[in-house]
């Protein structure tokens, strides 16, 4: 995906009228241009407005360039510098690059599209950094949530259990303890939100690697710059803005297992290092010449048809092949509506503890009327709504249908389950919005445009979709 540069501003402090004046007319189409005659107005000028990269002259009145990039280290300290001089002050240069981390220095006058590419280079820079850091932020919140509910699985008793007694599941089941004690790639199939990932844990608790990591990355959520780097890990100076070497999760998984949700996702070239590592078991960090054994057993989950997407030429066929050794299709929620009771009565006492909620069992009605519904969401949809009934039950209570959302409402009204067109509409639905919020990186205005729809339009979807 191609980096929208006006997203990230620009902000050059220098002195000279016709030197900013000069600096946005060559780069204020393309760049978000912020602009400042001294350093204290620069300094101000950061404190209310955010900065991908600081510009700053070297030789200024009141402050110098080297003594405003220091100070604006405190108020934006992720920012990109660089230092515009004109003249020879190598010892200033020197300490700037010291003290205040400099990214480039360029000399007055500077080459047009050379500072254009530098700009560019460093705004890419700023977004990899800051990008990684909210991936290390999310897989904190994530790793708290997961130590959270293991904690209450191991009190519970119940472990990684899959719920549920239909036929279906005794299937399901019966695959995973066949697979469990082999190091077989497996693929596990099925709509979105019908547990492929849960399915994986278990595989995962049940085999000789339950005591090493279990890693998930959902993949439609990175670029595939970033993917890789994910997945592979990277050597220090590999592209702008690596600045130590980084281990990937083939190798934090090494010995253990790595879940790739969403595999269809991945680009041809990510595809092709894929197959090396399931065939060899080598992996490759980027911008290392040398290649590393992993013992890291792979389980891939889609909710496409990889067999589609292999003769549409999206999906590599040889890798289709090696990751459909063991394939496991999950069934939709709508196909084993025997299992809703059982469920429901377990999110119940789960989503309880999660939200130190103490509430009664659904009643009878309201189990009846969840079995009406489609749940196109499956069982992520199910889990929506019984969470909705938690937080709207009085304490102690038990979860009446009244409780539950309108739409599962309206759908039980004439006493039949929802139509099979509708479930298979909203579940089209619902792919197409995370799909769009995982593109955006959850942020609802940028889905919203590339949906097409308003962002009140987007809330209203999401909404009725039980998201």
């Amino acid at each position: 995906m191609e980096l929208d540069y006006r997203r990230f501003p620009v902000v050059l402090v220098d002195d000279e009228p016709d030197i900013l004046r000069a600096f946005q007319f060559n780069y204020g189409d393309e760049f978000a241009v912020l602009t400042a005659e001294s350093g204290p107005g620069g300094l101000k000028l950061l404190e209310a407005h955010d900065a991908a990269v600081i510009v700053a002259d070297q030789r200024m009145p009141v402050m110098s360039g080297v003594e405003f990039l220091a100070r604006s280290m405190e108020i934006r300290p992720d920012a990109n510098r660089i230092v515009l001089t004109g003249y020879t002050d190598i010892d200033a240069i020197v300490r700037a690059i010291n003290s205040s981390r400099i990214y480039r220095y360029v000399t007055k006058p500077w080459e047009s599209e050379e500072l254009r590419l530098t700009l560019r280079r460093a705004i890419e820079a700023f977004h990899l950094a800051r990008e990684n850091a909210r991936l290390v932020h999310e897989l904190s919140r994530a790793n708290q949530r997961l130590a959270a509910e293991n904690a209450y699985l191991k009190e519970a008793g119940t472990g990684h259990e899959i719920v549920g007694d239909s036929a279906a599941i005794r299937d399901v089941l019966a695959l995973v303890a066949r697979v469990a004690a082999s190091p077989t790639t497996v693929l596990v199939e099925g709509e979105t939100g019908t547990g492929k990932e849960l399915v994986a844990r278990a595989i995962h608790a049940a085999s000789d690697r339950r005591d090493r990591l279990f890693v998930a990355v959902n993949c439609a959520a990175f670029s595939e710059g970033i993917l890789e780097s994910e997945l592979f890990g990277h050597r220090r100076g590999a592209f702008t803005g690596a600045v130590a070497d980084r281990k990937g999760l083939f190798d934090v998984a090494d010995g253990g297992t790595l879940f790739l949700d969403e595999i269809c996702e991945t680009s041809g070239a990510l595809q092709a290092k894929l197959l090396r590592v399931l065939q060899e078991g080598e992996v490759r960090a980027v911008g290392d010449t040398r290649a590393r054994t992993v013992d890291v057993r792979v389980i891939a989950a889609t909710n496409r048809r990889l067999e589609d997407e292999v003769k549409t030429g999206r999906f590599r066929e040889d890798l289709y092949y090696r990751l459909r050794v063991f394939p496991i299709r999950l069934p939709a929620l709508r196909e084993r509506r025997e299992d809703i009771p059982a469920l429901a009565h377990h999110l119940t006492r789960r989503l309880a503890a999660q939200l130190k909620k103490p509430v009664g069992e659904p009643t009878e009605d309201t189990l009846a009327l969840l079995g009406r519904y489609a749940f196109p969401g499956n069982v992520r949809e199910l889990a929506n709504e019984i969470e909705r009934a938690v937080l709207l039950a009085e304490p102690g209570a038990p979860l009446t249908e009244d409780l539950l959302s309108e739409r599962v409402q309206e759908a039980a009204a004439d006493g039949a389950p929802a139509g099979l067109l509708q479930s298979r509409t909203e579940a089209f639905e619902r792919e197409q919005v995370e799909e769009a919020l995982a593109r955006a990186s959850g942020v609802k205005t940028r889905a919203a445009e590339e949906l097409g729809i308003t962002y009140r339009g987007l809330l209203k979807k999401m909404r009725r979709l039980g998201m």
